[in-house]
């Protein structure tokens, strides 16, 4: 490799830490300052330049400087301040970069932009972003549902390359070896399709048969290049992201965060929540706040969570009821989605059908257990509902997880004193400590990145074919029994500053399930043995 190369791949930069060796062997003698450093020391003056940035987007635009110049020391930096800059490297922050992605452009970050218009160029374009590296996990998204924002077109391209970093820092999945994809079909965001400045195809998205052969033309030609690779489909819109996990999951490695991993880790925060009040799921009535992609996933992993609890399914299905912004969802609900349908209610069982239009009148009705809102209708968890909900159960379990922080649908201060200290909460964003009559409540935060990078390590250590229902109940489990019931206050969730810790919970939960269903490719000996293996740290 030329000098000019070795010091732009940041794959194998290691800028001032190159030995005096190492320079004389690569040519580099005089371009770079004499003093040697070692990575902890770089690791400290990043982290205090990191410190100088006065807003989110200023340390987010410096970390990524840092990842474009050098992997391990980027790594090495966000591994040592996890907990501190997620909220910086990802959501909530991203969103910003996401909205105004094509203005921040700077390089490519190593990602594959494939375009419907050029379906001949897709294989070639996923060979020219792989680059010779051994690729196990594809992140791609169609940026038409961007975490609460919508369609962002190609800019979403940002969510893929910020959730494989998660991936990294937390469990240790090898940078060289994964590959960020954005599958620009066209936007309809009004914004983006006149703004001259825009990145992506400048026209409205495509849908229909044209979208979903470019759908499979893509899953067919990774599978082809990268034969050992998990597929982590992220932010598709809600016509298209059950359509797709559905056509392929049973033959493939393939995982949907929006509608799979929020739905184990609000799981995993409900067993935690329960594990607390000492009661039982079955026993619970459960509201979903807003019916879309996520809110619907996170219902079929509760219910199938009733059903191995020994439910039937038509007793689980009683406990549910899904409202989305026309109120209660009916079985004559016009334009019901495939996953709404089947929890949709009959008129029959209520007196007062026609006035179940909206939130408040539902609450009153049906006495909910547990509501989760994905609604990114910020403050609809008000003071009246919640204190309705409250006034029928010892232990509301009240998860309004919409992000980020502008379209949440309660603060967690809020719901800790309208209970009276009684509720169990999670949010979508990091929450701070409640202080409440002398207790100090922890808020966990329902966030994916405390399921999916285990998940993920757990499946390609595992070299398991596919990801079932089994390998995610027993992810859920994993990280729901981590929950401290003899503290009082004590979060539902495990915090994200012990990321790297359960991730590997998860992992080898998920990696044991594969083995014992027998869905592992290659000899399994040791589970444990088998993540060690895998798993990457930063060092040169």
């Amino acid at each position: 490799m030329s000098t000019n190369n070795i010091l732009t791949d940041p794959f194998k930069n290691k800028g001032t830490a190159f030995t005096q060796a190492e320079r004389h062997q690569l040519g580099l003698t005089g371009l770079l300052p004499l003093k040697v450093q070692t990575l902890e020391q770089q690791a400290e003056q990043v982290y205090g330049q990191y410190q100088q940035k006065s807003t989110d987007l200023e340390k987010r635009l410096f970390l990524m400087t840092i990842f474009n110049e050098n992997r391990v020391l980027f790594y090495k930096v966000f591994s040592q301040h996890v907990a501190e800059m997620m909220p910086i490297v990802y959501d909530p922050t991203i969103a910003t970069t996401v909205e105004h992605y094509s203005q921040l452009f700077v390089q490519p970050q190593n990602a594959a932009f494939l375009s419907i218009d050029e379906p001949d160029t897709l294989a070639e374009s996923l060979e020219n972003a792989a680059a010779g590296r051994d690729i196990r996990l594809v992140v791609v998204t169609d940026g038409e549902g961007i975490l609460g924002i919508g369609d962002w077109g190609t800019q979403g391209v940002d969510i893929a390359v910020g959730k494989l970093m998660v991936y990294t820092a937390a469990a240790g999945i090898d940078p060289q070896q994964v590959l960020p994809v954005v599958l620009d079909v066209g936007t309809d965001n009004q914004q983006l399709l006149h703004d001259p400045m825009y990145l992506g195809n400048q026209h409205p998205r495509i849908q229909g048969s044209q979208y979903h052969q470019f759908i499979t033309q893509f899953v067919k030609a990774v599978e082809t290049l990268f034969p050992h690779v998990y597929l982590h489909f992220e932010d598709f819109g809600r016509d298209n992201a059950a359509t797709i996990l559905n056509r392929f999951k049973a033959n493939n490695l393939v995982f949907n965060d929006d509608i799979q991993g929020t739905g184990i880790i609000v799981l995993a925060g409900i067993l935690g929540a329960l594990n607390i009040s000492k009661q039982s799921l079955t026993n619970q009535r459960y509201l979903c706040f807003g019916a879309g992609t996520a809110g619907a996933g996170i219902t079929q992993r509760i219910f199938e969570e009733m059903v191995t609890l020994g439910l039937s399914s038509e007793e689980a299905r009683k406990h549910f009821y899904l409202v989305d912004k026309q109120g209660l969802l009916f079985n004559d609900t016009p334009n019901l989605t495939p996953e709404q349908k089947p929890f949709a209610r009959s008129r029959e069982e209520f007196e007062n059908a026609d006035d179940l239009t909206d939130l408040l009148s539902v609450v009153k009705a049906v006495h909910p257990t547990i509501m989760v809102g994905t609604s990114t209708k910020a403050g609809a968890f008000t003071e009246t509902v919640v204190k309705e909900m409250a006034a029928h159960t010892d232990r509301p379990i009240i998860f309004p997880i919409s992000n980020p922080t502008k379209l949440i649908e309660a603060h967690a201060d809020d719901l800790i004193k309208w209970t009276d200290g009684r509720a169990l909460v999670a949010t979508g964003i990091p929450s701070k400590p409640v202080e409440y009559h002398g207790v100090t409540y922890e808020i966990g935060q329902a966030n994916n990145a405390l399921i999916y990078p285990g998940l993920g390590l757990g499946a390609i250590a595992s070299t398991a074919k596919v990801l079932n229902d089994q390998m995610i109940s027993a992810a859920a489990h994993s990280l729901g029994g981590i929950v401290d019931v003899k503290k009082p206050g004590a979060a539902v969730l495990p915090p994200v500053s012990k990321l790297a810790e359960f991730s590997e919970t998860v992992a080898e939960a998920v990696a044991q399930s594969a083995v014992e269903q027998q869905l592992n490719q290659q000899p399994i000996h040791s589970v444990v043995e088998a993540i060690r293996n895998t798993k990457w740290a930063p060092h040169y």
